[in-house]
């Protein structure tokens, strides 16, 4: 991919602000922006084409996420499209680098999927359970998991597919070298630690309000020596929202690459169509903030399918499928979708659609 700035960005100034309420009912929306345009031109060669986008480049100002806040406002750009049938996006581009992303093709268009391992009620889902949850899941090349609890890293390395891979996670931070030690017991049981693409320290830490920068950079520390203790030596990073990132750009020196979720929806000025185009200008962002010297990969984006329209984005299934759809045309290689299913153990949240992400559920 490859991204040449047209205009000098403005600066970026702001805190990412949200009350997180816990693993179990955790809500995705991050922040309100006020959005100022800048234009910038993006070469992407996707999984089965190359697209070239004239798209605007946002420059973002924050308020802190608050139920009663005032919706925020966006200027109107114009975008110009024009595919490119045979161009590839290679390593250089008349003196601009460009962030390396992957764009190895899979059956399902997209990097892979996330997937929690939870029942209705909040308990944990059987190890068959988790089985038959795979066994519709098998054209995604890789699963994200978020902890280690409910055994999910053994149910998962014993159900997935021998070609898929997995992106664990370590979710409490008081508990960093234990849960390395429950992925060690797993991954040797299950497979290798060939069968891992990613461990991330922490998710959404930052844009909660659970951690700072400096202490993100603590957390990571310890975790990286203990999975090298652990015989992994694999990528470890910590996931933050990508608002997170480009409002506390030291994060960016403490992941091997800057996975970063990013959900259109919650931006409330963008329809589901253009999804794809949307996180493509996320990517850009992120990149830049970082100076150009991370790779960088959307760790969730999706859409719901239902709850409350937000803005012009409108929760539903046909709208789901539009936004994935875009997601993997603009950008899938670099994206893991978030959900496998409805997460119906979530509590409805502020705009009511925290349970419906799941891709593969029929609501």
């Amino acid at each position: 991919m490859k991204f040449s700035n047209l205009v000098a960005t403005a600066s970026i100034v702001g805190a990412a602000v949200a009350a997180p309420s816990g693993h179990e009912h955790k809500e995705k929306r991050d922040v309100l922006t006020t959005t100022i345009k800048a234009q910038t031109t993006v070469l992407v060669d996707a999984v089965n084409q190359a697209n070239v986008l004239a798209v605007p480049a946002d420059v973002q100002t924050e308020a802190a996420a608050a139920p009663a806040a005032t919706p925020a406002t966006q200027a109107q750009a114009a975008e110009t499209t024009q595919a490119a049938s045979t161009q590839k996006a290679s390593s250089g581009s008349s003196g601009s680098s460009a962030p390396a992303v992957d764009v190895s093709a899979s059956a399902s268009g997209v990097k892979g999927v996330t997937y929690s391992p939870y029942n209705a009620d909040g308990t944990c889902k059987s190890a068959d359970q988790v089985a038959s949850d795979l066994s519709s899941m098998t054209e995604f090349p890789t699963i994200r998991l978020y902890g280690v609890d409910c055994d999910q890293v053994a149910s998962v390395m014993k159900a997935k597919q021998a070609n898929q891979k997995v992106f664990l996670g370590v979710y409490f931070m008081d508990q960093i070298e234990q849960s390395i030690s429950t992925m060690k017991s797993a991954v040797e049981q299950y497979g290798s630690w060939n069968d891992v693409v990613t461990v991330s320290i922490g998710n959404e830490l930052v844009n909660g309000g659970q951690a700072t920068p400096s202490q993100i950079g603590q957390y990571v520390s310890t975790g990286r020596s203990a999975l090298q203790a652990a015989g992994y030596s694999g990528p470890v990073v910590s996931v933050d929202t990508f608002i997170a990132v480009i409002n506390n750009p030291e994060l960016c020196q403490y992941s091997d690459y800057m996975a970063v979720n990013a959900h259109a929806y919650f931006d409330q000025n963008t329809e589901a169509s253009d999804s794809g185009k949307w996180l493509l200008q996320q990517i850009q962002r992120v990149w830049t903030a970082c100076g150009g010297n991370k790779d960088v990969v959307i760790a969730e984006s999706g859409w719901p399918s239902k709850g409350q329209t937000y803005g012009i984005a409108v929760p539903s299934k046909e709208n789901q499928q539009s936004a994935v759809s875009s997601i993997k045309s603009a950008c899938g290689a670099s994206t893991f979708l978030y959900n496998a299913y409805n997460d119906y153990w979530k509590a409805d949240g502020n705009l009511g659609v925290e349970k419906y992400w799941g891709i593969l559920s029929n609501e």
